[in-house]
């Protein structure tokens, strides 16, 4: 507070202390705002004061507060017109209520009160910010958690990859004739596919809620994707005994489509069938062609869908409730993802079903493509691409991703060495010059980043070429390899077909950046 006079400054204070209203009085303007930097919770001062505050202080103050506050001016006018200083206080200090002198002690009271419970909202905000804030700070660390956990899940997921993959081209490569090897070995490598991708997208679940998949697009026939959904599915729709009718066209329906994103699509609608279908039941899956269309139908004969839940069954956490005794678990996102993906691919699903009790019937449309492109098998492609480097250094401390790696380089022409710790790979160098080394990042005691670094400090180093074959595949991941010495950065388990072209272009000494 900050009165014209000592005596006007005595009685104000007595009547705010007879009011239960607690004050600070001030001798000038200059004062005045050095209490409000001890804090507090409203002003009053007389039209003088703001006139005879020549440095401005009070506005100075006030333009600095924190988002959340907006302090309370009372300013006594003295009587008559109204005065330049008191509009020039209403435009500069904002929250202002001016009181014309002399002032009615009930109503200095009153706007002293309502000043004061304004504030206490204002306080109220500023906890209910800081507490925001201090929530949002925590999802934000919860959030930096989740993505290192998932980092090094898919790095610990993808180490025991790689040599199953390796071991799978090995057996191509050996020239296998026996048939059903062959079908085993297709069946696998299939398998190890779709893990890898389902591997990628743990790194960035994020994107999936946003419906930000990357969709890997190649013309593929529908009969393939089915055949390949119901592989996956199988062993659920024979442990509860249900019978499986498919009805495939004659002639291949190709589309435009991401093959593992599609068979996706395909498994959880059968999934769902399985789950929801009585055992010893019957589902039905069928392909065909309608105009421009593929069309897809999964059909059953089990638990239905209600009329009141048809539109909300591809709503994400939705569970149709089917009776306790019926209760299927999961977390209701299957029909969610089929929505997401087939819209992705420019498609529509659609559901329908009789009610509780008489089956239901999920039919998806995608666009035929006419391109029909043959592809190559990652081992037909590696037979095309011509000469691998002559002398290469796998170094992994996983034995087996090392000496499966290394048996498939040599089974592709080159001469490979194998070291399992990054101490060994630095001593085979003083008796090897291979023309690249293959380094895992994450070796305990030295990592990859440090052997690439004392590899390029060695006489001849800087001619070699390093290519980092780690599970870490994130952009920081990259960065670092980059800043390390490394001269491309490959995600276990590495493809093949990208492996060996990389390798056979570095043979024909063709510069590429760090992919």
């Amino acid at each position: 507070m900050l009165a014209p006079t000592g005596k006007d400054a005595a009685l104000t204070d007595a009547i705010f202390t007879g009011a239960g209203i607690a004050c600070t009085c001030c001798k000038d303007i200059m004062e005045l705002c050095a209490e409000l930097d001890q804090g507090a919770a409203a002003v009053l001062l007389v039209e003088e004061a703001v006139t005879h505050d020549r440095q401005d202080c009070l506005g100075r103050w006030l333009a600095q507060q924190a988002p959340w506050s907006d302090l309370p001016v009372l300013i006594l006018a003295r009587p008559g017109a109204d005065s330049a200083a008191v509009a020039r206080a209403m435009d500069m200090l904002g929250n202002v209520t001016v009181l014309e002198r002399p002032a009615r002690v009930a109503a200095l009271v009153s706007a002293a009160r309502t000043a004061l419970r304004a504030r206490q909202r204002q306080y109220q905000i500023r906890e209910y910010l800081g507490e925001r804030e201090r929530a949002a700070t925590a999802l934000r660390e919860a959030d930096r958690r989740k993505d290192e956990f998932l980092a090094i899940l898919a790095h610990e997921l993808r180490n025991p990859l790689a040599p199953i993959r390796n071991s799978l081209h090995i057996l191509r490569l050996s020239g296998a004739t026996d048939p059903e090897i062959a079908r085993v070995g297709e069946m696998m490598e299939r398998q190890v596919n779709h893990m890898v991708r389902l591997v990628d997208d743990l790194l960035e679940v994020s994107r999936i809620t946003r419906g930000k998949i990357e969709l890997r697009k190649e013309s593929v026939d529908m009969a393939t994707i089915v055949r390949n959904a119901v592989e996956a599915c199988r062993p659920l729709i024979d442990a509860a005994g249900h019978r499986l009718s498919i009805d495939l066209p004659s002639r291949p329906l190709r589309v435009e489509a991401d093959p593992v994103r599609m068979a996706q699509v395909m498994s959880n609608l059968l999934n769902n069938a399985a789950k929801y279908t009585q055992p010893n039941g019957s589902i039905w899956l069928g392909v065909r062609e309608e105009s421009s269309e593929v069309v897809i139908s999964v059909r059953d004969d089990g638990a239905g869908i209600p009329a009141d839940m048809l539109p909300k069954v591809f709503d994400l956490f939705t569970q149709v409730d089917h009776g306790a005794d019926r209760a299927q678990g999961g977390l209701g996102i299957g029909l969610t993802l089929v929505k997401s993906l087939v819209e992705l691919h420019g498609g529509k699903v659609a559901v329908q079903s009789n009610g509780v009790g008489k089956g239901s019937e999920f039919v998806v449309r995608l666009a035929l493509s006419d391109i029909s492109v043959p592809g190559q098998t990652p081992v037909e492609a590696a037979a095309d691409i011509g000469t691998l480097p002559r002398r290469i250094l796998v170094v992994d401390d996983n034995r087996d991703a090392a000496d499966s790696l290394a048996v498939l380089l040599e089974w592709l022409g080159a001469e490979v060495d194998v070291a399992y710790s990054g101490s060994e790979a630095l001593d085979a160098l003083d008796h090897l010059e291979p023309a690249v080394v293959l380094l895992d990042i994450g070796m305990p005691g030295m990592d990859g980043h440090e052997v690439a670094r004392r590899i390029r400090e060695r006489s001849g180093g800087e001619r070699m070429t390093l290519v980092a074959l780690t599970g870490w595949g994130q952009e920081e991941d990259v960065r670092r390899t980059r800043d390390a010495g490394f001269d491309h950065h490959l995600v276990k388990p590495a493809d093949v077909d990208v492996l060996t072209r990389l390798l056979f272009d570095l043979h024909e000494a063709t510069a590429l950046p760090l992919s």
